[in-house]
């Protein structure tokens, strides 16, 4: 029997992926053919597992505790600490755009109005001034945001079970294989649960290969599960954001609860993420609360206007970019760190010369992909 401490790893991997990502894979595996995108998901799901397997090996491979960046100025540099903070705040920044779309949108179909632009704004409004206000309560909430998204989209699932297609299920289009990429990539984002996991083991580290594995498989399968259920029962009707489609399929009163979990979601993670990199800001780089404040909140806001208001096509630029970047990163970090790790790990991957090569070409292959389609032209 393991301890309280092992299943705790788990569920801090499970409560970081888990997140407001999975509201636009039906969307993507739908355009895409259902059974392009099941082969995206199973591709970058094993992808994943290994990344987070050698992102474990690179934080037993060293003393002292770190998150990203302080790992990748270890074993790469300043090259790679400068790299590492541009995927992450690029990957932030992607994502609370996402969020100020996905709100306006989600506000707009619960009340019933065709003016999303207002709701972003009100929520974006009220919710950067929660940030500027500090509001710790969430920074810690991705446990109990990972276990109401397995029960609701559980709950939805088992509504529209009865309503499958089948031949929904039943699309691959070779064309449109990379579509899906970086919107599954975003939605499997996790890497900065792995040292907080080590910290969590630290009298049972032996265990940490095992609790990255089970962490891991757990958002991939509740994704695939998800995405099945909602894309045979809508098929090419299914919505960027899966919830706000619901009326049609499952009724009033799904609908309404779909969409009040979808509104609570993107709020709490768009919290959690506004006061990571106002703090970031604060405490690194040693500006003061009200300036990193402005320069968490502004650049979004901006770029909010400047961009094409697509839900997707924000998480997919973000998880192509950001997450791909950082997919290299890692890899490259693992190299370096079998070499010169300062510790014995209490596990070791194989020396996977291959597979570490496959990795950065399918995240460097996903980048071009990625920004070639912003600028459309793919």
């Amino acid at each position: 029997m393991h301890s309280r401490h092992f299943y705790a790893a788990i569920a801090t991997l499970v409560g970081t992926i888990i997140g407001a990502g999975v509201l636009g894979i039906p969307y993507v595996v739908a355009k895409a053919g259902f059974l392009t995108g099941l082969l995206n998901l199973f591709v970058l799901g094993i992808a994943v597992v290994f990344l987070y397997l050698f992102m474990g090996e690179i934080v037993l491979r060293t003393r002292g505790n770190h998150q990203l960046t302080g790992y990748a100025e270890i074993y790469l540099g300043k090259w790679g600490k400068t790299l590492m903070v541009f995927a992450m705040i690029f990957g932030i920044y992607g994502a609370l755009i996402a969020y100020i779309i996905g709100e306006g949108e989600s506000l707009a179909a619960i009340f019933n109005s065709s003016n999303p632009l207002f709701f972003s704004m009100i929520f974006f409004v009220v919710f950067s001034l929660l940030i500027y206000r500090g509001l710790k309560a969430v920074e810690n909430s991705e446990l109990v945001l990972a276990t109401f998204v397995v029960i609701i989209i559980s709950i939805i699932s088992i509504y529209a079970l009865p309503k499958i297609n089948f031949s929904n299920l039943s699309v691959f289009n070779p064309k449109l294989l990379f579509m899906p990429y970086g919107v599954i990539l975003f939605a499997l984002a996790g890497s900065i649960a792995i040292p907080e996991m080590k910290e969590e083991l630290t009298h049972n580290r032996e265990l940490i290969k095992k609790a990255i594995i089970i962490g891991a498989l757990i958002p991939i399968f509740l994704y695939l599960f998800f995405s099945f259920v909602i894309v045979g029962a809508n098929g090419l009707n299914t919505t960027e954001i899966a919830t706000v489609g619901l009326s049609e399929l499952l009724g009033e009163k799904m609908f309404i609860f779909g969409n009040v979990f979808a509104v609570l979601a993107m709020a709490t993670s768009f919290l959690t993420l506004g006061l990571g990199l106002k703090e970031m800001y604060h405490y690194d780089y040693h500006i003061n609360e009200t300036l990193a404040w402005i320069l968490t909140v502004v650049p979004p806001l901006i770029l909010f206007f400047l961009l094409e208001k697509s839900f997707v096509g924000v998480i997919g630029l973000t998880g192509g970019i950001g997450m791909g970047l950082e997919g290299i990163l890692i890899v490259l970090m693992y190299r370096q760190a079998k070499k010169i790790g300062a510790r014995k790990p209490e596990y070791k991957m194989r020396n996977y010369t291959i597979l570490q090569y496959a990795l950065i070409l399918i995240f460097f292959l996903g980048i071009i992909y990625t920004i070639l389609d912003f600028f459309k032209i793919i």
